[in-house]
């Protein structure tokens, strides 16, 4: 999800609620302690370098029960972020303290909560690396029986 996405669901939200991949919520006293720009300039396995940029918001589990993230602050904060940091229409990762590590999620929105999705690891030079593509996946049902040259009533044993 990009950040003028995120942007037009605040406009209608009602709140600004949060949901892990497993359906839990993220407690309702969360505050947003950081937006920004995180960009990532790499090499991948097949040599190609490569830049990534992405906007990032930092949720953080406060012991402040007392207040509560409303949609116009979050706007805000977004606002502010465009203005100072010069932040653009990038696709937006959360950062989430998990029970063991920061978590790394995508974004999406159900019409009434943010949800935050998992990510995965890819292979970005598949081709020149040499890492095998996926394999098939097959249902041994669908597999057609062959009649193996050692079957018990065929005499070769």
């Amino acid at each position: 999800m990009k950040l003028y996405d995120i942007k037009a669901a605040l406009q209608t939200a009602g709140s600004v609620t949060f949901q892990l991949p497993d359906g839990t919520a993220v407690p309702e006293h969360f505050h947003v302690t950081e937006v920004g720009i995180v960009t990532k300039h790499f090499i991948d396995c097949g040599g190609t370098v490569r830049t990534e940029r992405k906007a990032a918001f930092q949720l953080w589990d406060a012991n402040d029960y007392d207040h509560r993230l409303k949609p116009q602050k979050l706007l805000n904060i977004i606002a502010l972020s465009e203005k100072t940091l010069g932040l653009e229409n990038l696709e937006v990762e959360v950062e989430y303290q998990g029970t063991d590590t920061i978590g790394k999620y995508g974004i999406d929105f159900n019409g009434k909560d943010f949800l935050l999705t998992s990510t995965k690891t890819a292979c970005l030079a598949s081709k020149k690396c040499g890492a095998p593509e996926a394999k098939q996946k097959v249902r041994l049902s669908d597999l057609q029986t062959q009649t193996a040259c050692c079957a018990p009533d065929s005499g070769c044993c």
